[in-house]
């Protein structure tokens, strides 16, 4: 499969600028805390002062140039430690650092009505926040969200900006969950959780106003993970099975043998020694990593299962095993749309404070509307 064939067919051209294509005219409004717009100023220097900040030359990898802004976010972050070393951090201390970053990167699309609440998992009340575009009331898709964050971190707020933004562009409720996390909680507690979710969501058609037979799956990293094993595990399962999955930098192969893992096992965000303390975290078993719904790559059919989407970056350990797992999809007759960014890392769907941060991320949720409007 070639990336970038594929990727010039696969997407299409937004602006802030135009019409969407749901129709919703004018520019998105934003609002944004104040380090979140010191740090959007930062990255918009001219290309002369970030290369002095940087004082090093581009990063090329495999063929490709990493983004400038990217390396001096990386090379601002290593110089004033702001990140935990793998083996000093908790859980907890993982968890506080991802949801600091996460809100601090994004600024908050306007327009949006966001309501809190929970439905009952297979181990108690699971939170959900519920994101519809303001002053839409008819029944529209839904959009089953799974934050990322190795299975071991991440919440409803750390994932708070993507979402916004996926329900205003694609015109289609999302529904994120809050899915149980390691250590206190792990395999298969997470899928489980995604599973419920799911479930949930079809059984509520009327009361949340969905379109019933209508609801798609989504997710980054770990959550590109869930939503994979969820459009998997739906197949003839007893409710309708997704519509559509958008897997963004999806996890899909607990064995990180492919070649991306050791191009970018250090200094890209994403870091080998943290994949494997996550792994640890949420699959203490290593017999469970042969589990398709923890490595869904080694499912042994994937023929059935919605149409997908699939996104990877450029300069991320998990990009080998996001395109064998589009590859594989292919040879299973689904339909599928790739998208690799070829000067990103691994974390880029939650950068809006980057030059063109939104409208990247704009892309990826106006293909995934596209695909959950498509008639079928």
């Amino acid at each position: 499969m070639s990336s970038s064939a594929i990727s010039n067919s696969a997407m299409p051209h937004s602006s802030h600028n135009s019409h969407n294509s749901h129709g919703r005219p004018g520019r998105p409004r934003y609002s944004a805390r104040i380090d979140t717009r010191v740090v959007t100023a930062l990255l918009a220097m001219p290309n002369a002062i970030i290369d002095r900040l940087i004082g090093a030359p581009p990063v090329q990898i495999d063929g490709r140039t990493l983004n400038r802004r990217v390396q001096l976010m990386m090379a601002m972050t290593a110089k004033l430690g702001m990140r935990l070393s793998i083996e000093e951090a908790t859980a907890a201390q993982r968890r506080a650092e991802l949801r600091k970053a996460a809100i601090t990167a994004m600024p908050i699309r306007e327009g949006v009505e966001v309501t809190n609440r929970s439905f009952p998992g297979p181990a108690g009340s699971v939170p959900i926040r519920l994101y519809r575009p303001f002053g839409h009331t008819d029944p529209m898709p839904a959009i089953v969200f799974y934050h990322g964050g190795g299975w071991a971190a991440g919440d409803l707020d750390t994932h708070d900006g993507p979402c916004r933004i996926l329900a205003a562009e694609s015109g289609c409720l999302v529904i994120s969950v809050d899915y149980r996390l390691a250590p206190e909680h792990p395999f298969p507690a997470a899928v489980d959780d995604a599973l419920a979710a799911y479930r949930w969501v079809h059984h509520h058609t009327t009361e949340l106003s969905v379109i019933p037979g209508r609801v798609g799956v989504m997710g980054d990293s770990a959550g590109g993970n869930l939503s994979a094993v969820v459009a998997q595990q739906m197949r003839k399962a007893g409710v309708p099975e997704p519509i559509a999955q958008c897997l963004v930098y999806p996890a899909t192969d607990m064995y990180f043998t492919e070649p991306s893992h050791d191009l970018f096992a250090e200094g890209f965000f994403l870091e080998r020694s943290s994949m494997e303390w996550y792994r640890e975290q949420y699959l203490p078993d290593i017999a469970d990593w042969d589990d398709p719904r923890a490595t869904p790559i080694k499912a042994a059919n994937l023929s059935g299962v919605a149409p997908a989407f699939v996104v990877t970056a450029g300069f991320d350990p998990l990009r080998d095993e996001g395109r064998l797992y589009a590859e594989r999809l292919t040879e299973a007759e689904v339909p599928v749309r790739y998208r690799c960014y070829d000067d990103m890392v691994h974390g880029f769907f939650g950068m809006g404070v980057l030059p063109d941060g939104l409208e990247r991320i704009t892309e990826i949720c106006v293909t995934m509307g596209e695909m959950m409007h498509e008639p079928r």
